[in-house]
């Protein structure tokens, strides 16, 4: 742009100068010269050259500008180009980092709605056998025969059947009017543990069912006064009185922890009132620790009373190993006798037989050779043990 202005200058000062020049020329030259100064064609001249300089500088701009314009494009180019592709690679790598958690939690989530499906239908099966049972618990007679199934489980849990007899539905008479416990557990000296399992469960079912809080603890305290009155009425019963050799006390059976358990938390004192009744209230782990000790003791009673039969059986044995020794010395005596007897029979073979014989082979009558025999050198080991002496008090 800058060669564009000296340009012109240096042109309109050229074009001054001529015409200074013409105009001083002509104030020298007498009127009757003529006039050849043409002002429109100077102008025109003029204006065609500073329009060729201008057309022609203007394109050089417009090139340079062009070219400039190209050369920072292109520069710009490259660099938003190298700035974008540092800026994307970030986001191209947590885009497919982000794909992979995508997947990963998609099988994940897979996995677990297949697991939460298991789990639902378990629970919804959970959930129709607690119903079924919470209803069959509303029966009295069934609660009895579920509380007489957990007591046998029990029993057997603890292993006594291999220790001890025990008897379902035993009657007794007792206080004019038959009576009859869930079971009698034998002790190992002829005496008996009374058990019994029915228990009063309607206020419990109750409580189980209310989502009051204060109804369901009113319930609860109710279901406590239950179990009281219940261990009341089997100390009433007094069943020690009617055993011979049995502790003076009845175990009342409770078939599930949690009706004791919150008994308990009722009323504390529930086991104290029922002990001084004579009357021993027992969960199933209770229970369960009361058999594992009888039958220990079972075990500790049976060993003792067979110890003196252990002991004659081994003096039978004793004495039968004995008798079987005896059998074996004498088996070898005659062993020793029919071998002295055998070797005696080859000496008298080979010095009086033999010899005969051997002459047969000397006149030529055959040529085979007699088959040899000899003598037995060993001997029967002797038993040497003492043991079959018959000293068997000794």
């Amino acid at each position: 742009m800058m060669e564009l202005i000296i340009g012109l200058l240096v042109v309109v000062v050229l074009v001054l100068a001529v015409m200074v020049t013409r105009q001083a020329n002509k104030s020298t030259l007498p009127p009757t010269s003529p006039q050849n100064f043409d002002q429109a064609a100077l102008v025109d001249a003029v204006r065609t050259a500073v329009d060729a300089q201008v057309g022609k500088a203007t394109q050089q701009a417009l090139e340079n500008v062009n070219s400039q314009i190209d050369r920072t494009y292109q520069a710009r180019t490259q660099t938003l180009t190298s700035e974008t592709k540092s800026l994307l690679d970030p986001v191209a790598t947590q885009m497919n980092e982000l794909r992979n958690a995508v997947t990963a939690l998609q099988s994940n989530y897979t996995n677990t709605v297949g697991v939460t499906q298991t789990i639902s239908k378990q629970i919804e099966s959970l959930n129709q056998t607690t119903s079924a049972l919470q209803s069959a618990l509303k029966s009295s007679s069934a609660r009895g025969a579920w509380g007489e199934q957990q007591l046998r489980n029990v029993i057997e849990l603890a292993g006594m059947l291999p220790y001890c007899d025990f008897l379902e539905q035993t009657t007794v008479t007792g206080n004019d009017k038959i009576q009859r416990p869930d079971a009698v557990i034998k002790l190992p000296n002829n005496g008996c543990v009374v058990i019994d399992s029915k228990t009063p469960l309607d206020a419990y079912l109750k409580a189980q069912e209310t989502s009051d809080a204060t109804l369901r603890q009113q319930l609860l305290n109710e279901h406590a006064k239950a179990l009281a009155g219940h261990a009341k009425v089997l100390s009433d019963k007094k069943y020690f009185q009617q055993f011979d050799r049995t502790p003076e006390y009845t175990i009342m059976f409770i078939p599930g922890e949690s009706f004791l358990a919150d008994a308990l938390r009722a009323d504390g004192s529930l086991l104290e009132v029922a002990m001084r009744s004579r009357v021993l209230i027992a969960s199933p782990v209770n229970l369960l620790a009361l058999l594992l000790a009888v039958a220990k003791g079972w075990q500790a009673f049976q060993i003792a009373e067979n110890a003196e039969k252990i002991a004659a059986i081994g003096r039978e044995l004793y004495e039968r190993v004995d008798t079987v020794l005896e059998s074996v010395e004498k088996t070898g005596r005659g062993l020793e006798t029919a071998i002295s007897a055998y070797n005696k029979m080859v000496g008298s073979i080979e010095g009086r037989m033999l010899s005969t014989l051997r002459k047969f082979k000397d006149v030529g009558v055959t040529s085979a050779e007699l088959t040899e025999i000899s003598n037995i050198e060993s001997a029967p080991r002797r038993l040497a043990a003492p043991e079959h002496t018959k000293e068997l008090g000794s």
